[in-house]
């Protein structure tokens, strides 16, 4: 069973006063990095996985996204979404991640924003997003770093007095679940490694743009001063990915005289167009 937290009561309660709740994307710390990262949304189609209260994809047709389809697993997060939510052209479906089933080449732009980290199975969900973006479309996520996600406690290291000594990091090649604790409830999160989140992307057929170990802005800098700690350790990942533009190629048969028989030079071109070779064999 999919872990959906945010259909219970407490613990949705807790979630909808944190700030990003409240004010939106304003209000992440990582949110001026993540949108710096937006590929041009500009009559594309987009999918938000993990929509929570629609942020994003309200975002995306700010930035004259043509159409948003937003994910969620929690009837609480799509409520939340569709009363905040009036526009036609962006519309919710409640489904687990894991469980998306879109056309081929259905969108321009796949985003998720720190939900990848509370499912399982990560490399699958890669290659259904990749199977569903369109050729060169763009796959954008963040998750929790993990240096954050490596040990189930999740904390710093205090001294006698209560400041902060450090941030351990434990069982770092250890991947898997952990229990752990946010806001107000136990929860199920899944630690993988910076090569593991690197690879299963590479793995899918995508071709890494860039990737971001985000602190937050300057102004919240200033404004919320327990912010500073957030620089003394990675909290966040975010990765860009680009499909590229697959091509099964054409075989080429070119029949060549060789004594006493007929040879034949087999091709494989990557394009009818451009006939770079990039096999060649000889049937006898």
């Amino acid at each position: 069973m999919k872990q959906n937290k945010y259909d219970n009561a407490n613990f949705f309660s807790a979630y909808k006063k944190m700030p990003r709740s409240v004010k939106g994307l304003e209000a992440a710390g990582e949110w001026h990095v993540l949108r710096g990262l937006m590929p041009e949304l500009r009559n594309k189609t987009v999918l938000d996985l993990g929509c929570g209260f629609g942020w994003h994809c309200r975002y995306a047709r700010e930035q004259q996204a043509s159409s948003v389809i937003g994910v969620d697993i929690s009837e609480n997060m799509l409520q939340k979404a569709r009363e905040n939510t009036n526009d036609p052209a962006i519309s919710f479906i409640k489904m687990p991640i894991e469980d998306i089933k879109f056309t081929e080449s259905q969108f321009d732009v796949v985003i998720n924003s720190l939900a990848f980290h509370y499912i399982k199975a990560f490399k699958i969900t890669c290659q259904k997003v990749y199977d569903c973006l369109k050729p060169g479309g763009t796959f954008l996520f963040s998750v929790e770093h993990p240096i954050f996600t490596s040990r189930s406690e999740q904390d710093w290291y205090f001294d006698e007095q209560g400041n902060i000594l450090h941030w351990p990091v434990d069982n770092y090649q250890t991947e898997g679940l952990r229990k752990t604790t946010f806001l107000t409830e136990n929860v199920i999160k899944y630690h993988r490694t910076l090569s593991t989140y690197i690879n299963d992307i590479i793995d899918a057929g995508f071709k890494i743009k860039t990737v971001e170990e985000p602190i937050p802005s300057n102004e919240m800098l200033k404004s919320v001063p327990e912010m500073k700690d957030e620089t003394r350790r990675p909290m966040f990942l975010m990765i860009s990915a680009k499909k590229v533009s697959t091509n099964k190629g054409i075989y080429w048969t070119v029949p060549i005289l060789r004594a006493p028989t007929i040879s034949k030079i087999l091709f494989f071109v990557t394009s009818p167009i451009i006939p770079n070779i990039s096999r060649l064999r000889v049937l006898r």
